[in-house]
């Protein structure tokens, strides 16, 4: 079978089959990137983040993020998971000056904290703009950030699985579409197989709704109740933030975790792209264009933002590079927040298509970090590599609720990802016989 070749320009493909291409990505993140909004909304009893800011702010947010990174790497920015936790610790703090607080005014001190969050990355890139990043990078070979893309991937699996269960006929079909246009498609088909799966499997889910079948627990299978009651034109409801040291304690150290999961989306974009984004336009680069359009996002209302990883497996699925369709992406999310009836449509989709898509797509994320390391050649006749990426792995894998622990009283978690993060770099560094140097790839051994 002969192999797709990568699309670098999308303007060599036509308008409309790019605005389609912009389409694709954008069903992609957005079953995850409202989800965040839901879940928050869940902690502070209905007055927690809106749909309609977290969509404008992940497009905004994507498109001051090329602006940063030299409108070179193909990323979109959408609501980041790693900060629920601190969000449902906020939420039920009752002490202090909190103790008088309806829920939804504590939500902005929690924001206010995510914006001093998004400043942390500033200082992680004028350190790699210092001493180079080079020398950063020394920390971050691909023994870990190979298993670091894998356990991003693999931690996603159980959504997938949980989201397909609902209703196992509907993922199937999502999944099987994907995988026979991705395979067998012709011409245009066969670049936005994701589209063709959503499509394909909501007019599947309409005919069984109609039919008065319904999912596995006996709910229906689609649920207009909110398409019906959302207007067509309405603007974002904007909150502005405030500060106060006990929100920002308890926010503010999860971007370690998020620094850390950045660098290795990153890697995994770079490796599925076949690019060296972390050298061009620089790491520094992209961690300023994330950081700062996280504290965009909090300071008017809206959820942390990070680099997806599901579009990354929509970029190795249709193997369209050109950073000109994410950005497509981010401005229908700009669009769509101004029509909260055609958001609650899309918001539609039942969670068991999107656990199909989810089956491919997070699949894919870990097949990215298989390749990685395979390319850059990591030998495991080494046992300092097999000790690095087994505890990465386990780390990764195994911390599924994280790791929490208190300062000055205040409760903080660290993500399974940054504790796998934190556990490699430490033993890469500790541990001799380091074989890899940025930029030159694979050395001789000096032992």
């Amino acid at each position: 079978m002969k192999q797709q070749e990568a699309i670098r320009d999308a303007k060599t493909l036509g308008v409309p089959k790019m605005l389609i291409l912009g389409l694709q990505h954008m069903f992609a993140m957005f079953g995850a990137t409202i989800l965040v909004p839901i879940l928050v909304d869940g902690y502070f009893g209905g007055e927690g983040l809106s749909i309609q800011v977290t969509l404008i702010c992940a497009g905004l947010g994507t498109l001051f993020f090329h602006l940063c990174a030299k409108l070179k790497v193909p990323a979109f920015l959408g609501s980041s998971f790693a900060f629920l936790g601190g969000y449902e610790s906020v939420a039920k703090l009752d002490s202090g000056m909190y103790a008088n607080m309806t829920m939804g005014e504590k939500l902005p001190y929690a924001c206010g904290g995510i914006v001093v969050a998004g400043a942390l990355y500033l200082v992680l890139a004028l350190l790699i703009k210092l001493i180079g990043v080079k020398k950063v990078m020394r920390f971050l070979p691909p023994v870990v950030t190979g298993p670091m893309i894998i356990c991003i991937g693999l931690s996603l699996a159980p959504s997938a699985v949980s989201n397909a269960s609902t209703n196992w006929l509907l993922a199937i079909i999502a999944l099987g579409t994907i995988i026979i246009f991705n395979i067998w498609g012709k011409g245009m088909f066969k670049i936005i197989p994701i589209l063709m799966g959503v499509v394909i499997s909501y007019v599947v889910a309409l005919i069984l709704n109609a039919c008065g079948v319904t999912n596995a627990d006996g709910s229906a299978i689609l649920n207009f109740g909110g398409v019906a009651a959302a207007d067509w034109i309405g603007l974002p409801p904007f909150q502005l933030c405030k500060f106060d040291i006990t929100a920002i304690l308890v926010m503010a150290p999860i971007a370690l975790a998020t620094m850390m999961e950045h660098i290795g989306d990153m890697s995994a974009i770079s490796a599925t792209v076949g690019e060296n984004y972390i050298e061009d336009p620089g790491l520094h680069r992209t961690l300023i264009g994330d950081g700062l359009a996280t504290s965009f996002s909090a300071m008017f209302g809206g959820p942390a933002n990070t680099t997806y990883g599901e579009n990354t497996g929509v970029l190795e699925l249709s193997k369209v590079y050109d950073p000109k369709v994410i950005r497509l992406a981010a401005v229908y999310a700009i669009a769509l927040s101004f029509i909260p009836k055609m958001a609650e449509v899309i918001g539609s989709v039942p969670s068991a298509i999107i656990g199909g898509v989810s089956f491919m797509l997070y699949g894919m994320i870990s097949a990215i970090g298989v390749r990685n390391v395979v390319e850059n050649k990591v030998d495991f006749t080494k046992s300092r590599n097999l000790i690095i990426a087994a505890v990465v792995l386990v780390s990764g894998l195994g911390f599924s609720g994280g790791l929490t622990f208190n300062v000055f009283g205040t409760s903080i978690t660290l993500t399974g990802l940054a504790i796998a993060a934190l556990a490699g770099i430490i033993l890469n560094a500790i541990l001799p016989g380091n074989d890899y140097e940025f930029g030159t790839g694979i050395r001789k051994d000096n032992k």
